[in-house]
């Protein structure tokens, strides 16, 4: 007998309600599933409505759904090996390919800011909160403490110079980056030589930094450099707080 089709709907509840391991919508027919279930519709909706009562649209829900996403793929979406080991790298170098995302995720938090001030400190929160849910605990812990890290020294700097947008935006993500990675690298770094599955320096090391620091930072230029055309052209304030 032929395994039952997956459906859009099916593979939209699998990824909501991650830790249930559900694979089609008949699974909700258990009741310690479909409880499960409804726990985690309800409390997105009650992100959801916190987010919209903080003034938050439509780049403050894209900011929180992003980083509990990057948390999970940390831990599921394998890295490619940039450069196999050798003489010079003991342990070879390894990457990420939604790093380039990681490094937009400093972008979108200047961005809440110009829409909603400083409560982006509160989705700040929330969006680790969640990280917690859909990722390995380490990875969350690891994260968790990167992301608050870096992207409290990014809201500092964008909140008090005096830059204009284009350039709080390259500046603030050129600050937060390196203490992400940093901060993640080290995390990663030790929670598998805590879990016995690789030697202490296989993730943290300067090569690997550099490489993810690099990745990190390609978003932000785009985008920087996308808002200074628009300031050229006079459509966006280039002193917008």
């Amino acid at each position: 007998m032929s395994a039952p089709s997956v459906s859009v709907l099916d593979q939209f509840i699998s990824a909501m309600v991650y830790r249930a391991d559900i694979q089609t919508i008949f699974d909700l027919s258990n009741p310690g599933t479909a409880f499960h279930a409804a726990i985690v519709f309800l409390v997105v909706i009650a992100t959801a409505a916190l987010i919209w009562k903080l003034n938050g649209r439509a780049w403050a829900y894209a900011y929180v759904a992003v980083i509990p996403f990057l948390n999970w793929s940390f831990g599921t979406v394998p890295s490619f090996e940039f450069i196999a080991p050798n003489d010079m790298f003991e342990h070879g170098v390894k990457i990420n390919p939604l790093t380039m995302v990681t490094g937009l995720v400093f972008v979108l938090r200047d961005f809440v800011q110009r829409e909603m001030g400083h409560k982006v400190l509160i989705l700040m929160a929330v969006a680790i909160a969640w990280s917690f849910y859909y990722s390995w605990p380490v990875i969350a812990i690891a994260s968790g403490l990167a992301f608050a890290i870096s992207e409290t020294a990014d809201w500092l700097l964008f909140t008090f110079t005096k830059y204009r947008l284009s350039t709080r935006i390259l500046l603030s993500s050129a600050l937060a980056a390196p203490i992400d990675t940093t901060v993640f690298l080290y995390g990663a770094d030790l929670a598998k030589v805590m879990a016995g599955i690789a030697e202490p320096g296989s993730e943290f090391h300067f090569a690997n930094w550099v490489v993810f620091v690099i990745g990190k930072m390609v978003g932000a230029v785009i985008v920087s450099y996308m808002m200074r055309m628009r300031e050229n052209r006079g459509e966006v304030d280039p002193q917008a707080a």
